[in-house]
Order: structure tokens, then C-alpha cells, then sequence
């Protein structure tokens, strides 16, 4: 039991970390075009990470569950994959790299899994769908915030530059409450998904029925319409959404820096397209239960609104260097894992 109390720690310690790392993206563009201060500006995306907690179902924290086989791991196998989240969630918030806290969790699990029991634990047609949407998520997000921006652009183009600007700038209130939503309905629930996961666990481990546990304890997955889905106690969600709005509070500025103003120029009309485009897409893949990189959709989304003013609008070279950091966050974050668990192994 305490090493499972332990973990649920260390899982809530991780969704504060997500919140402060990933709180730029609901707040760079809205900072970077200065409608908000940054103190206020992190108090409006904590606080739209929190109403994710009265609107969406636990589509994601249902599919990371499932990522590995919870029957063939022990709970070292969940410690060492969080503690490695942990450590590469800090190391790129330290150096400003925008990369993604929900693939650092996904690697890190799946890496500490395979050390223990081979690739075979591992549910590999979940994995495969989670990295295709490394590329797919910016993708979508890039297009819906071009075509939105292109709109937004055609709808005002008879509106004085200046009222323009006054209508986008509270429009950007709106359009980032919206992608906080998003972001909060996302990354929350995939630490729902590892509690979860390590409840089960623990259940399967320790020989115990769900009816020998406290109450606070009675994780399972219920059968609906032949499939089954996550079901956890309210404490959970409710502990979940609250340490990302916490850690949302806690700001995030090395990375906002980089996704506000190194990526490209942003006016407020193009972030309310950049974070209603982004927004979209998570909305659109919450409902697919698919979890995707808040991070990599914002970023797509402000490529979006950079190429809809000529290629040239973009820096490249910073967007490359963002892709490489994409594609290696779940490897590395397995990784790290994998090695954690061996010397737990050892010791």
C-alpha cells in the first residue's frame, strides 16, 4: 500500500509539473500580444484547466490505462516510468524546450514495462496510434488555424485596423479559455489513466478483491456496449484537475518565451486563430480517445497562422529543432525509464 500511495503522489507531482511546463501553451499568444499580464494570464488558463473537470468524459485517461497490460507489470514498473517523466518534464523546462508531457508519461511507462517484461506487455497498436499524432496533431492544428485565420482575415478585411485589434484582443480571452479547456480535458486525464492503471495493479499484485480496499481505492474497468472503460473514483479526477490548474499557476516562462515570440511575430487576430485551431483539435481527438501533445497542436497551430502571412513568416530552424525534440521525447523517456527500473532491479 505504500508504494502505491507513493506513486499516486509522485502522478499528482507530475500533473503539477505538466501544468507549470505545458502553461504556455494557453498562454503564449495571449501574453506575447500582451492582452494579459503573465500573472494574470496564468491565473485565466488555471482556471479553464479546472472547468475540463465539469465538461469532458475519461476518454483519454481510458486509453493510457490500456497502454501497457496492467496483468504483467508490478508497481516499480509504474514508479520508474513516472520518476522518468519527471526528470525529462524538468530537464526541458529548465533549458525552454517545449516538449510533450504526455508523450514523456506514455515513454516512460512503456519503457519501464519492456524492461520488465519484454515488448510483449506493451499494447503496441495504442503506441503506434499515440506517435503517428507526434506529426499529426501540429498537423491538423497548423491547417484549422491557416484556413481561420484566412477567414478571419476575409470576414474583417472592410473593419478599421485599430477597432480590429480592440475585437481580437478580447476575442483572444475567449479563444484561450477555449484551448486551456482543451489542455486541462487532455493532459489531466492521462495521469487519471496512470493512477488507474496502478490501482489495478496493485489489486493484481497484492491478491486482494476491489471489495478487501477502501472505497477510495475501487478503480476498475466496467463493460460497456462489449468494451471496457476506465472507471475511478471522483477524488481522482477532482485531485488530477486540480494539481494541473496548481501547476498551471506556477507558470512556465523559459518556454513561453519560445512558443510566444521565437516560432513567429503573433498578433492578437492570429492567436485567437492559432488557439481556436488548436483548440478544435484537441476537442476533435478527446472524442477519438486519442492523447495527443497539447504542446505540438499549439505549436502546429502558430506555424498555421505564420504561414498564412508567407512561408517566410516562419523561422524554420527553431521548428526544426522543435520536431527533433518531439521525436525523441518518447524514446529517450523509455529510455530513462528502463534504466531507473534496472537499478531498482539491482538494488
Amino acid at each position: 500500500m505504500t508504494l502505491l500511495l507513493v506513486i499516486i503522489v509522485m502522478a499528482l507531482g507530475f500533473d503539477f509539473i505538466n501544468g507549470f511546463h505545458d502553461a504556455a501553451n494557453s498562454i503564449a499568444t495571449i501574453v506575447s500580444t500582451k492582452v494579459l499580464s503573465p500573472f494574470i494570464a496564468v491565473l485565466w488558463a488555471a482556471f479553464f484547466n479546472f472547468v475540463a473537470y465539469l465538461i469532458f468524459d475519461l476518454n483519454i485517461a481510458d486509453t493510457i490505462s490500456k497502454t501497457v497490460d496492467t496483468d504483467l507489470i508490478n508497481l516499480w514498473v509504474i514508479f520508474s516510468g513516472i520518476l522518468a517523466a519527471i526528470l525529462w518534464n524538468l530537464f526541458t523546462w529548465y533549458y525552454g524546450i517545449p516538449s510533450s508531457s504526455s508523450h514523456t508519461l506514455i515513454g516512460g511507462f512503456s519503457g519501464a514495462a519492456i524492461a520488465h517484461g519484454g515488448i510483449s506487455v506493451v499494447n503496441l497498436a495504442i503506441i503506434a496510434k499515440i506517435a503517428s499524432f507526434i506529426l499529426l496533431a501540429p498537423l491538423v492544428g497548423m491547417v484549422m488555424s491557416y484556413f481561420i485565420n484566412i477567414i478571419i482575415l476575409w470576414s474583417f478585411r472592410k473593419i478599421r485596423p485599430s477597432k480590429a485589434d480592440k475585437i481580437f484582443r478580447r476575442g483572444q480571452l475567449v479563444s484561450s479559455a477555449l484551448f486551456s479547456i482543451g489542455h486541462g480535458g487532455n493532459d489531466a486525464q492521462k495521469v487519471m489513466g496512470i493512477i488507474g492503471a496502478a490501482v489495478m495493479v496493485y489489486l493484481n499484485t497484492s491478491g486482494l478483491s476491489i471489495d478487501d480496499v477502501p472505497s477510495w481505492l475501487h478503480v476498475s474497468m466496467d463493460v460497456v456496449n462489449g468494451k471496457k472503460h476506465l472507471s475511478v473514483p471522483e477524488w481522482v479526477p477532482l485531485a488530477c484537475y486540480t494539481a494541473i490548474a496548481l501547476g498551471t499557476m506556477s507558470g512556465g516562462w523559459r518556454i513561453v518565451k519560445t512558443m510566444g515570440t521565437k516560432i513567429t511575430k503573433v498578433t492578437p487576430l492570429e492567436g485567437v486563430a492559432a488557439e481556436t485551431g488548436g483548440a478544435i483539435t484537441l476537442y476533435l481527438t478527446e472524442y477519438l480517445k486519442i492523447p495527443v501533445s497539447t504542446t505540438h497542436t499549439i505549436t502546429g497551430a502558430i506555424i498555421g497562422v505564420g504561414v498564412s502571412k508567407g512561408v517566410g513568416a516562419v523561422k524554420w530552424g527553431v521548428t526544426i529543432n522543435l520536431l527533433w525534440a518531439w521525436i525523441l521525447t518518447i524514446p529517450i523517456s523509455a529510455i530513462i525509464a528502463a534504466i531507473i527500473y534496472y537499478i531498482i532491479n539491482i538494488l
